[in-house]
């Protein structure tokens, strides 16, 4: 069972050792993230395992799938980790912070 939490659960401001792990596709990501967070899609995440922190993870996708899954292998390589229901979509609509990377206005898509 991997520990999750919907947006309700997640304080705000962020813990400072808690930091967002977004595994969704660059194109996703480019469109509006949480601020902070780090991007490694889940395709990839497998070889830029050293480049996870070891810090308490909460992982996040775009509605709450994907996030899952990766979050069941950060645990299986020890990681403390956190999936997030609802993914980024519930993060927009519960009003919190969104930055792009293109210019646009920040959305989930």
């Amino acid at each position: 069972m991997i520990p999750t939490v919907s947006i309700d659960g997640v304080p705000d401001p962020l813990p400072e050792d808690l930091t967002i792990l977004d595994v969704r596709e660059y194109s996703e990501w480019e469109a509006g993230h949480a601020p902070g967070a780090l991007h490694i899609p889940m395709g990839v995440l497998p070889v830029r395992l050293q480049d996870v922190p070891q810090d308490r993870l909460l992982v996040v996708c775009k509605v709450g799938g994907r996030s899952a899954q990766a979050a069941m292998y950060l645990v299986q390589q020890g990681y403390d980790v956190i999936n997030l229901a609802g993914g980024m979509e519930d993060w927009a609509a519960a009003g919190r912070p969104l930055v792009s990377e293109n210019g646009d206005t920040p959305a989930v898509v």
